[in-house]
């Protein structure tokens, strides 16, 4: 694999690669207060009517983080949802088709500047996720779970999990539910893998925002990362500022289809479908965000 995609990349395993734009590595002395208001590395307000940390609890050393970047200290973070998981935007009416839970890439609530700093030249998104055992996700469901999510509501690369939304309905859940699937913007899969259980699956998405292209790599637990994907075009992304965004790490489970509902609203996921209402989760760790100016961070001291 390496030797397949090696030359896509300048690929670093060994060595300091650049600086850190941001580090959501969550630091042992974040707290819930801290979740609540925004405070730190985490904006927390896509979520239901209940605080933030109702819906995303630290971990402490409970659970350990990836092993990837061991020498950074760091603890883990659920995101979960429930029936009370209903996000209402400023300025329109209740997300009543999604359950969903949403962490922000911020700076004690600030994300505009932050946005630039991250989406310009070429720069690459950590991020590790691992299933949460007792809270499992329901995997005849759409999961949307890690993306850059513009002004029109695109995503310029995806985390997905289940089984994706159709209308009408096929046989659920299919084939690969189970499985990650990284998209690109225009929901092409550009590598896909099995999501086991006890071990942390390690990502980063090489983004050139000016060649518009994506690269991924991926590993388990300690392994440092490998690219699995060659450096491939995201055309249908937008340039410029329209085609920059949030960074999003989350738990946005799309509905079923309801029968009854009108045709109109049975193609509106946002607000109409069947959610069954229980508590589901994903853990995360290992997320920041760095320049590829001088290569990409692969684990264990390489990024700081």
């Amino acid at each position: 694999m390496l030797g397949q995609f090696a030359s896509a990349v300048l690929y670093i395993a060994c060595a300091l690669a650049t600086p850190v734009i941001w580090d959501g590595r969550a630091p042992l002395n974040l707290t819930d207060t801290d979740l609540d208001s925004s405070t730190g590395p985490f904006l927390t307000v896509v979520k239901g009517s209940e605080p933030a940390s109702h819906y995303s609890q630290l971990l402490g050393d409970t659970i350990a983080p990836t092993a990837l970047w061991g020498d950074i200290a760091e603890q883990a973070i659920s995101v979960s949802i429930d029936n009370s998981s209903v996000f209402i935007p400023g300025g329109g009416g209740p997300q009543n088709g999604f359950r969903r839970t949403d962490i922000i890439a911020a700076v004690n609530g600030q994300h505009d500047v932050l946005i630039t700093q991250m989406e310009t030249g070429t720069t690459v998104f950590h991020f590790s996720v691992k299933q949460d055992a007792s809270r499992p996700l329901n995997y005849s469901h759409e999961y949307q779970i890690v993306f850059i999510e513009p002004n029109d509501g695109s995503h310029i690369f995806e985390l997905q999990l289940g089984s994706p939304f159709t209308n009408p309905t096929g046989s659920l859940p299919v084939p690969n539910a189970h499985s990650f699937k990284v998209l690109d913007h225009a929901l092409n899969v550009l590598f896909s893998t099995p999501f086991t259980a006890d071990v942390w699956h390690n990502f980063a998405v090489e983004v050139d925002w000016n060649a518009r292209t994506l690269a991924v790599f991926y590993s388990q637990d300690a392994a440092t990362l490998q690219p699995v994907t060659a450096t491939v075009q995201n055309p249908t992304a937008a340039s410029g500022a329209a085609g920059q965004g949030d960074f999003h790490f989350t738990v946005l489970k799309l509905p079923i289809v309801n029968p009854a509902d009108s045709p109109a609203n049975q193609n509106d996921v946002v607000h109409f479908g069947i959610q069954e209402g229980t508590t589901e989760a994903l853990l995360y760790s290992g997320m920041f965000v760095e320049s590829a100016a001088a290569g990409i961070s692969t684990g264990s001291s390489t990024a700081q």
